[in-house]
């Protein structure tokens, strides 16, 4: 089954324009006119068809990968909240991971909280492609999106004014 790649890139909402997924990896060109590159994969565990985070890389055109890093799914709290709500004990294979199997019309990470991440390859993308985040990043809510209500009208005297 597939990952469904490009809808969990879409929900970590970056904020690259002059990027695409190609299969089960993200690319981007944050700063245009620049030879360095951002390429996101997800990371395999020892467990086949099952993923424990994001391996960020920055790739300059010519000289290839010149720097790395590792964000895991576990220590930013992706899949806390589903964890606690089914049940799920640590030192599984299904705690604080996804795999590539699923129930239909899901996304394989389905219950994901992505703000931890997105928080993380915004730090890192800084150092790489300074001011880029700023330049291009859309609004966004760190959770769900409050509206507020209109009060209730206070009860009439009967009296006109």
């Amino acid at each position: 089954m597939s990952l469904q790649a490009p809808e969990f890139f879409a929900e970590l909402c970056l904020p690259f324009h002059d990027s695409t997924v190609v299969g089960t990896t993200y690319y981007a060109s944050p700063v245009p006119g620049s030879p360095l590159r951002l390429r996101i994969d997800f990371t395999e565990t020892k467990h086949a068809d099952t993923y424990g985070g994001l391996r960020l890389a920055v790739v300059h055109a010519d000289k290839g990968e010149i720097d790395s890093a590792t964000l895991g799914f576990l220590e930013h709290g992706t899949f806390h909240r589903r964890d606690e709500a089914t049940h799920t004990h640590p030192h599984t294979k299904q705690y604080g991971t996804f795999d590539k199997y699923h129930r239909p019309g899901r996304p394989p990470w389905e219950g994901a909280v992505t703000t931890g991440l997105r928080d993380a390859i915004q730090r890192y993308s800084a150092v790489w492609f300074p001011g880029a985040w700023a330049a291009t990043a859309p609004s966004r809510a760190a959770g769900p999106t409050a509206h507020k209500t209109p009060l209730p009208a206070a009860p009439s005297s009967g009296r006109a004014r």
